[in-house]
């Protein structure tokens, strides 16, 4: 019996998807400022000593999964560069990443805007299909990791995924743009961790039930992106490494939460469509819910996160802690009218119930007292909007992303 029909079993077993508002069942918020026990937080040092390693502890072990605490010796080896590359506008470099002596790499992709000031802000971000699909530049080299399909990198993929990326637009902005394929740092597949970076610290093991799943691992890849960046290098001479913003779309925007929840060096975070497990809250059960996203997807959270499944109540926290655990860092999250899987409503209020750890740290929080109408964006210290459309990234949403990083990064 395959593991794909196993799967689909369990998810037809599951309640019938709910995109129906008057259905979204009574629930209470944990509040993001009061401890475990049951004292309040009531200082920016006591949310800084206490609050926040509390509740980035709980969404380690019960969500996420720990991240090791050891690190890989790494490499770094500039693979290409291309002074004129985007018609002249930016210099394209492709460095590539080695850890534990070339047992692992992964290549970052990255532009720089020749006719900005440098160093320059950034924007850094993994991508689904290989870094050649980012762009149709022939130069940009194909994955030697394997597609989600088992299959090799496809040169007919070649520019494929160029308008998620809008580069010529960012660069002509004065923003770099660095990505790496997330398959450099783990497969996105159900495999038992048998290949990319797990077994680099758990051998031929699997990780414990509180430790990283893929979207762990994935986040751990963008800091040591970031880690790049900030080396004593020609591209740290050209990158504000104080002013670098991690981005993801879907489970990559999930991705992008975690690891700025984590990694405070990330100047700025953003979440496109990330929906369930991303800034989605649980408790609201409309689209898609913890039991339906651990039946597809096993491998991306850690095993505890499966005693939620249909428990969303019992969970010790929600998803707008995640959002409070980025304060007082900027963070948006973007939504699209019909990505109803990734629960629009649900994105914003997870957004606006961080509001009061921001006001607690001293700088304003969501600006919306309700949910904007589409196409109506909130700039403020959280920032959020709702574009017309489905499950992509379009020019609109990266046009408010820039805006978004002129405001809070320049």
């Amino acid at each position: 019996m395959s593991v794909l029909f196993i799967a689909a079993l369990a998810a037809s077993a599951l309640p019938e998807t709910n995109y129906d508002e008057s259905k979204v069942p009574e629930y209470a918020l944990p509040d993001a400022l009061l401890t475990l026990d049951g004292s309040r937080v009531e200082t920016a040092e006591a949310w800084r000593t206490k609050r926040r390693p509390e509740l980035l502890r709980l969404f380690a072990e019960q969500m996420y999964g720990k991240t090791p605490s050891a690190s890989l010796p790494v490499e770094y080896e500039t693979l290409s560069v291309d002074e004129n590359a985007l018609d002249g506008a930016a210099t394209r470099k492709q460095i590539r990443i080695h850890f534990s002596g070339g047992a692992l790499h992964m290549d970052v992709l990255l532009f720089l805007p020749n006719g900005a000031p440098s160093p320059a802000p950034a924007f850094i971000g993994l991508n689904f299909g290989g870094n050649h699909t980012v762009h149709s530049d022939p130069g940009i080299r194909l994955p030697e990791s394997p597609m989600r399909t088992g299959e090799p990198a496809s040169e007919e993929e070649r520019g494929k995924s160029a308008g998620r990326w809008q580069a010529e637009t960012v660069v002509s902005r004065g923003y770099a743009l660095a990505t790496a394929y997330y398959g450099d740092i783990d497969p996105d597949m159900d495999d038992g961790f048998r290949n990319g970076v797990h077994p680099l610290f758990h051998g031929e093991g699997v990780p414990a039930a509180d430790e990283w799943g893929s979207i762990g691992a994935w986040a751990w890849g963008l800091s040591r992106a970031l880690d790049m960046l900030l080396s004593e290098n020609s591209v740290a001479a050209r990158v504000d490494g104080s002013r670098v913003a991690v981005l993801g779309h879907s489970r990559l925007g999930k991705t992008a939460l975690w690891a700025g929840a984590q990694d405070e060096r990330f100047a700025l975070t953003i979440s496109n469509n990330s929906g369930c497990g991303g800034a989605a809250l649980s408790r609201r059960r409309f689209g898609e819910t913890v039991a339906r996203i651990n039946t597809a997807f096993p491998h991306w959270f850690c095993g505890n996160f499966k005693r939620y499944n249909e428990n969303e109540n019992a969970l010790p926290f929600d998803q707008h802690q995640l959002i409070a655990l980025i304060a007082p860092r900027p963070a948006y999250v973007a939504s699209a009218e019909e990505d109803r899987w990734a629960d629009p409503r649900g994105e914003f209020l997870s957004a606006k119930h961080a509001d009061s750890v921001y006001r607690l740290l001293g700088t304003d929080g969501m600006s919306a007292e309700e949910m904007p109408p589409l196409e109506s964006p909130a700039m403020s210290r959280i920032g959020y909007h709702i574009r017309r459309g489905g499950h992509d990234v379009k020019a609109y949403d990266w046009a408010r992303f820039l805006d978004f990083a002129d405001k809070h990064l320049r």
